[in-house]
């Protein structure tokens, strides 16, 4: 008989794991250390702008399987946003310029023969380039394969790549970006269309999975952090919550969705990623909908992407390790000066905003930290592993996470 999967963290890839487990009649419960589930993956109401807004800002893609999974799980697919063709506009603030990339359908890259939806002054030879990162090195970076210092890979290949990576291109593994855009831009428009939440992550995500869980009987304990596993043998015998302990059944496990530094604390012997990037996310709400909305690149300035909802207009920076250490005021301004550009705000003075910095947003995604991912199974026969940072084959994203969740599940034969 099927014991209790006991999952500790309620972040994307605990809920993944959770609800995977849950749509299978099997027993679970899960533990989060914090007062709110959805780790950095959440929503929260900012009082100095008035509104909800989200912990950062996530682009998805079509060919995000696991994510269409998981919200299609639990019903929140129509939460989903985004345009019905494969389009990625683009401002340069340093050349002054506007374009659009227009993916075509199918496998074959119509749209690299189109000057009109590909990359100002840029050749189908640029894009089939593409395909040397399919025969990179374990050791390559991206700047090893594709960087010829041309300004094709300045305005495509570093923001791409540390948008997808949160790692600067000259670091960033080539055999990781390629797992991505084999499945999404190698595929075309279908595999590439641009998806957001439409009101928030935790709309999306986060209060849909609780409320899927709490339908299937699972409960959901908070402020609840794991101090220690007792082992014995080849299996963990105890879960340790300070003054309360979690006896372990026979047909009982443990999926620990932690941080890897926390993870590591908790299994002996485990290695985990040790080096991490930051990102910056700034919200500004605006007294109106700007004109110019939607979803938009930049290339030359401070902000990477630029996210309008409703009357708010949010920016994210990848990468950002330098700028984490500058004031929030200071980054406010820096990335208001690129928002006014963008969506041609000119005469509009800095609006009430909420800049928002997350030091260890992911681990560093270089070809020697991808050595330190472990595998979901670990050599104790009821403990498995979940979490961005753990062998996915994908970056640390939300689709990452999410299927790191789902492969926790699956090896316990659901």
């Amino acid at each position: 008989m099927a014991g209790v999967s006991h999952i500790v963290g309620a972040g994307i890839a605990g809920l993944s794991a959770a609800t995977a487990l849950a749509a299978k009649g099997h027993k679970v419960i899960v533990y989060e250390s914090s007062r709110h589930a959805g780790g950095r993956c959440r929503s929260f109401f900012e009082p100095s702008v008035g509104c909800r807004i989200d912990n950062g800002s996530h682009l998805m893609l079509s060919g995000n399987t696991d994510v269409l999974t998981f919200v299609g799980r639990v019903g929140s697919e129509r939460t989903l946003t985004g345009p019905g063709a494969a389009v990625f506009p683009f401002v340069d603030l340093e050349e002054r310029r506007r374009w659009v990339v227009d993916i075509s359908k199918g496998y074959f890259p119509w749209w690299i023969f189109s000057p009109q939806r590909r990359v100002p002054k840029s050749s189908p030879i640029d894009y089939l380039k593409t395909y040397k990162l399919r025969n990179a090195k374990a050791t390559d970076s991206v700047g090893d394969v594709l960087d010829d210092g041309s300004a094709f890979f300045r305005s495509f290949w570093e923001p791409l790549t540390v948008s997808i990576l949160n790692t600067p291109a000259n670091e960033a593994a080539a055999s990781l970006l390629w797992d991505v855009i084999s499945q999404t831009l190698c595929k075309g428009a279908d595999y590439c269309r641009p998806l957001v939440a439409r009101d928030s992550l935790s709309q999306t995500f986060v209060d849909p999975a609780l409320s899927y869980l709490e339908k299937n009987g699972v409960m959901v304990f908070y402020n609840a952090r794991l101090r220690g596993i007792k082992f014995l043998e080849d299996r963990a015998e105890k879960l340790l919550f300070g003054s309360q302990q979690i006896e372990l059944k026979s047909g009982d496990n443990v999926i620990l969705s932690v941080p890897p530094k926390i993870a590591s604390g908790l299994v002996p012997d485990l290695k985990t990623p040790s080096r991490f990037h930051s990102i910056v996310n700034a919200h500004f709400k605006l007294g109106e909908m700007p004109k110019k909305k939607g979803l938009v690149g930049v290339v030359g300035g401070t902000a990477h992407w630029l996210f309008t909802r409703n009357e708010v207009v949010s920016v994210t920076v990848s990468g950002a390790d330098d700028l984490a250490l500058k004031s929030s005021n200071h980054l406010a301004e820096m990335l208001w000066a690129d928002v006014t550009q963008v969506l041609d705000l000119f005469n509009v003075s800095m609006p009430a905003n909420r800049v928002i910095k997350e030091k260890h947003a992911t681990f560093s995604q270089t070809p020697e930290q991808i050595l330190l991912r472990p595998k979901a199974k670990t050599q104790w026969e009821n403990v498995i592993l979940a979490g961005d940072w753990t062998a996915t084959g994908l970056p640390a994203t939300i689709e990452g996470a999410l299927r790191s969740g789902r492969l926790a599940a699956e090896l316990l034969h659901v």
